[in-house]
């Protein structure tokens, strides 16, 4: 999937089906459905998806949850701007899926 994609699919009512939950989770986002998007991830134990957790909570305002799924993913927390910690994740989490 392309960029292009995704934030075509932004439109639509629903996401793609065939989305991943941290795909989905951002798409959930962007939506301006935090919850949402944060009930897709939170119980997953993977590195892609403790990154997308933790710009979640460092989005909520809640820095020492988000310092904590960091940590987890192996990173040091975000420096700049939600859209451009989101548009960083939606191109990693893509370019994975490429590779894959």
């Amino acid at each position: 999937m392309k960029l292009d994609d995704f934030l075509v699919s932004l439109n639509k009512p629903t996401p793609p089906a065939d989305y991943p939950t941290t795909l989905l989770a951002l798409w959930h986002d962007a939506q301006n459905s935090w919850e949402r998007a944060h009930d897709t991830v939170q119980n997953d134990t993977d590195v892609e998806s403790a990154l997308v957790h933790a710009y979640l909570h460092r989005k909520e305002g809640d820095q020492w949850n988000a310092r904590y799924w960091y940590s987890q993913a192996g990173r040091k927390p975000f420096v700049g701007s939600f859209e451009e910690e989101w548009r960083a994740i939606l191109s990693e989490l893509l370019d994975t899926r490429k590779a894959a």
